[in-house]
């Protein structure tokens, strides 16, 4: 099969590396990728919401499958698009539709759904310009802390956790009146805070039948223990020790059965993978947020511990036999590291060149690029997360040690990563 994976993150470096495994894969195009992505595939310079230059891409290269890495063409309705090509509608695509991709795409849909549905989550209201008076008394009178959740896409940087009433009120002004994401914060989701340990979980489905395909504990924020402004994810680690067999069936019983029977039920066409945020609170689940694809740095660990050939369970999902597949994962844990441009998750300096990218890497580390590209005959940075080292370990601490070993050998100007990824399980 010739492939054509859209994105250019890490997340796509990883799926890059996946993919090209699979003995079904003939030739894989990456559009637009990054200086790592180009050594399982081919790079092609397409912007991955140009629908029609991508439609022309996979006529031009015999495309059978797309493999949509990032958000924003898939809310955007990338799949619709495709599908309603009359050279292009057999593809195998590995993405929802545009209506169901709004499980991410709007926070506010998300909260209806797990309402309808019955799905645990923390109780909420949404508020426009058109309430904004109404939504500050309301915060004023809200317990402490407040989580603000610009309701569309925000690049990762739409939830601030306020702990004082007067930081609410001025994100929520920002956010409305100020306009801060734009279109995205047009709308606000105010929640409860909840309380625990988060986890992802990550379900690849063709709308009726389900497969879990793996777990992790995502990083968020910028500085050591957890402190500091979020960022797009700082590490990862797999699997996470609290998730075991007796919570994770909690989980597909109350989160996962629930939510893949609501898609059935609303009709929402649905090919691809569910990124769940959880909460682990006092050992029930509570369903933070819903992603339509694979996270990032959390690709970074999952699919180096998932064994199954992924070219093959798109297949299934595509064929309706995705119930018959069985999984099966990798025993050693796996831990990812992302180095950053200074300043991040603020404004920061790219084209710093990248020193160490040719020393050789133990066969337990993989490298994976996130924000870089070839300039002048080096790989510069391109982006504040520019790479994520992963490394399987006997266990999780083995893991991170590993990983941070390999990223002594890396250099760039400002370069900063964080040395207590999974520090709590230590």
């Amino acid at each position: 099969m010739n492939i054509l994976l859209l994105g250019s993150g890490g997340r796509e470096h990883a799926l890059a590396w996946k993919l090209r495994q699979s003995k079904l894969c003939s030739n894989l195009f990456i559009a637009p990728g990054n200086a790592g992505s180009s050594e399982y595939g081919t790079n092609v310079a397409i912007g991955i919401n140009d629908f029609e230059a991508v439609a022309e891409c996979c006529l031009l290269n015999q495309i059978d499958m797309v493999v949509v890495g990032p958000e924003e063409p898939l809310v955007n309705g990338i799949y619709d698009f495709l599908k309603a090509h009359t050279q292009l509608a057999n593809l195998v695509i590995a993405g929802p539709s545009g209506k169901a991709a709004q499980l991410e795409g709007s926070k506010a849909f998300s909260k209806h759904f797990m309402q309808r549905h019955g799905i645990p989550t923390a109780r909420y209201a949404e508020f426009t310009r058109d309430t904004f008076e109404g939504g500050k008394q309301y915060l004023d009178k809200h317990t402490l802390p407040i989580v603000l959740k610009a309701d569309g896409l925000a690049a990762g940087k739409g939830v601030v956790i306020a702990t004082t009433h007067e930081e609410a009120l001025q994100t929520f002004e920002s956010m409305i009146i100020d306009k801060q994401f734009g279109a995205a914060s047009a709308k606000v989701v105010v929640e409860e805070f909840l309380q625990g340990i988060e986890l992802s979980l990550f379900v690849l489905t063709d709308g009726k039948d389900y497969k879990i395909i793996g777990h992790a504990k995502d990083y968020k924020r910028i500085g050591e223990g957890d402190t500091g402004l979020n960022t797009g994810g700082m590490g990862c680690v797999s699997p996470v020790p609290f998730a075991d067999a007796a919570f994770l069936k909690k989980v597909e019983e109350k989160v996962v059965i629930p939510t893949i029977k609501g898609l059935q039920s609303e009709g929402l066409v649905y090919f691809g993978f569910i990124f769940i945020g959880l909460m682990n609170n006092n050992g029930e689940p509570q369903v933070i947020e819903y992603n339509c694809r694979m996270g990032d740095p959390e690709t970074e660990v999952v699919l180096p511990r998932l064994k199954n050939d992924l070219v093959e369970l798109f297949v299934a999902m595509h064929n309706g036999t995705l119930k018959n597949t069985v999984i099966d994962f990798e025993e050693r844990a796996v831990a990812t590291i992302m180095a950053v441009s200074g300043g991040y998750p603020g404004e920061y300096i790219k084209g710093m060149a990248i020193e160490g990218l040719d020393e050789q890497l133990p066969e337990d580390v993989l490298l994976f690029h996130a924000g870089t590209i070839h300039k002048n005959g080096k790989v510069v940075t391109n982006g504040g997360r520019v790479l994520a080292v992963s490394a399987y370990g006997e266990n999780l601490k083995d893991a991170v040690e590993k990983s941070k070993s390999a990223l002594g050998r890396i250099n760039f100007e400002g370069m900063y990563f964080r040395n207590d990824i999974g520090f709590e399980f230590e």
